[in-house]
């Protein structure tokens, strides 16, 4: 693995918006939890702005996830990949 350079700037990828629409939260009471603004939260959804290391945190522990599971500096398959990839090792599909 090569190392990080420093002034070298890597993107950000997260899983904000998902996990906000998976348990029915708005940006405002997102931004309410972590002391942020709402157009924060959207910021950050979009890849437009990165959280300090405090934020993230902050965020991870709203979702009850830990860091890797909310950023990840390589983009995410979407979920309905992984679902699908966990139900094929499993056996085949529960539809069968």
């Amino acid at each position: 693995m090569s190392p990080v350079r420093r002034g070298v700037s890597l993107p950000i990828f997260n899983r904000i918006g998902v996990l906000r629409a998976e348990r029915g939260m708005s940006r405002a009471q997102l931004a309410e939890r972590v002391e942020i603004n709402p157009q924060t939260v959207g910021a950050l959804e979009r890849g437009d702005h990165y959280p300090s290391l405090d934020l993230a945190f902050r965020i991870c522990a709203v979702f009850d996830l830990p860091v890797e599971a909310v950023f990840s500096r390589t983009e995410f398959p979407p979920l309905s990949a992984e679902l699908y990839r966990d139900r094929t090792r499993e056996g085949g599909s529960r539809d069968e």
